[in-house]
């Protein structure tokens, strides 16, 4: 073998090897970050901030078939042949409800969405909660209450991410973690869709998804407008902040807006 074909051989031999230690390391990264979340916490647990019980993740597709179940509820998006999703316009996506997000079953652990306000705040009143209001959105998101907080938070301190300083644990399309959402490959035209709840590690207060995966609906707007908070894995990190204020129509029902409940302090 000449000198040349031996060096050729090495570098390709480096080469792959970088490769597969980069790869390894990615990987590595994507599961600590998928797993480093309390595996104690059971799906339904409330914290208390601000005065207010607070649900800890996103409401899920598994409590609101309970839901149905108990009352024979039936969405919108269901009635009317499905939920909406961007695609340079709103596309009606035959199939596409809070059972079947991106048009396949969903598990029950992922975040109930394609569901309107009305809808959202009729199953927190079922359990005799209530949407949360911009105010009391905000506080909680943004606010940490915990005191003593645990480490890497400060009490008292106001925050410009859900997550704290930045918002590289939570899942959004740019600027977070690297997860992959539960979308079927090649059913979305930007983005991979949600993870489920409680995935990603906890924010400010120790709420968890309060920035990115799903918007959630708020009970504050004007007319037929409602707030929806903490923007989606639809969008960048720079959407999670206080002065992104988003509104839409009460009766939207698209792929990325969610919710979660709260109710009065004992």
């Amino acid at each position: 073998m000449s000198r040349i074909s031996l060096l050729v051989n090495l570098f390709g031999l480096c080469l792959g090897l970088s490769v597969a230690v980069l790869a390894q390391a990615q990987t590595q990264t994507q599961t600590q970050i998928q797993t480093q979340a309390p595996s104690n916490l059971p799906i339904g647990k409330q914290l208390k901030v601000h005065g207010l019980m607070w649900d800890a993740h996103e409401v899920t597709v598994g409590q609101v078939k309970r839901y149905a179940q108990s009352t024979g509820f039936v969405s919108r998006a269901e009635k009317e042949g499905g939920g909406f999703i961007y695609e340079a316009g709103f596309v009606l996506k035959k199939g596409w409800t809070w059972r079947a997000p991106f048009g396949v079953p969903a598990q029950d652990n992922e975040p109930a969405v394609h569901l309107t306000f009305d809808e959202a705040q009729k199953i927190c009143q079922h359990d005799g909660k209530r949407l949360p209001r911009d105010t009391e959105w905000v506080n909680a998101a943004f606010v940490e209450q915990r005191s003593p907080a645990p480490d890497g938070f400060i009490s008292g301190k106001r925050y410009r991410y859900p997550n704290g300083d930045s918002a590289r644990q939570s899942h959004c399309l740019e600027g977070c973690t690297s997860l992959k959402g539960t979308a079927p490959t090649g059913s979305l035209w930007r983005g991979t869709g949600h993870v489920p709840v409680m995935t990603t590690l906890p924010g400010v207060n120790g709420l968890f998804d309060m920035g990115g995966n799903v918007w959630e609906w708020v009970d504050t707007g004007s007319g037929d407008e409602r707030i929806t908070r903490g923007a989606s894995w639809w969008y960048d990190a720079s959407r999670q902040v206080a002065d992104d204020v988003a509104t839409k129509p009460r009766d939207t029902r698209v792929g990325y807006v969610g919710f979660r409940c709260v109710t009065k302090a004992l």
